[in-house]
């Protein structure tokens, strides 16, 4: 009995799990509908990618599905959706670079300072932040905004359009700042300089 329990909650076997992997799979279906111009095709797959993301989350507590592949893979799932779009819709003229170009430099720099944090202090809890979750809503929600706004030209889509690219950029920059901060001041705890390498 033990066994098929624990045969039940392998992190590939988690319900939560596959519906972050099913997410990460839409991707290349994704990048091929806007390329297309089939920009239907690519909104309806964007609702179902986020559809599964919300779904996971409640998966993974009404179940009791919560596993340590999960808690890395979905922010990973995330990530690489969100840099796919990104980068296929500025290949196609709708998101300006600039954006693009402070997204992925925040997400670079994250790493980095993610990097740095693990050689030194040997942490690995990177929890994101009130800033970071706000950064991906406002990303989320200016992807959505770009594809709508190439299936109507509904005035308060694209005024949606502006204010969800500012606000991407304004966010990247103060969540990468906040990032910055914490990390210095992980660096400079006394569990940090304590710490041997």
């Amino acid at each position: 009995m033990n066994d098929v329990s624990k045969r039940r909650l392998t992190p590939f076997r988690a319900a939560p799990n596959l519906l972050t992997l099913l997410r990460i799979c839409l991707v290349p279906f994704l990048i091929a509908a806007v390329l297309d111009a089939h920009y239907a095709v690519s909104f309806g797959l964007f609702v179902a990618a986020g559809l599964t993301d919300a779904l996971d989350g409640a998966l993974a507590r009404i179940l009791k599905q919560r596993t340590m592949l999960g808690q890395y893979l979905d922010p990973v799932a995330d990530k690489v959706l969100l840099s796919a779009l990104f980068l296929v819709l500025t290949h196609q003229g709708l998101i300006p670079m600039r954006v693009t170009v402070l997204v992925f430099g925040r997400d670079v720099g994250i790493l980095l300072v993610a990097a740095i944090l693990y050689a030194a202090a040997g942490r690995r809890d990177f929890t994101p932040s009130i800033y970071g979750k706000a950064n991906t809503l406002v990303q989320v929600g200016a992807v959505a905004a770009v594809l709508l706004h190439q299936l109507t030209p509904a005035r308060w889509v694209a005024e949606f359009r502006t204010v969800a690219l500012w606000a991407t950029m304004a966010l990247t920059v103060l969540s990468g700042l906040h990032y910055a901060w914490e990390a210095s001041r992980r660096l400079g705890s006394p569990a940090a300089n304590g710490h041997s390498s």
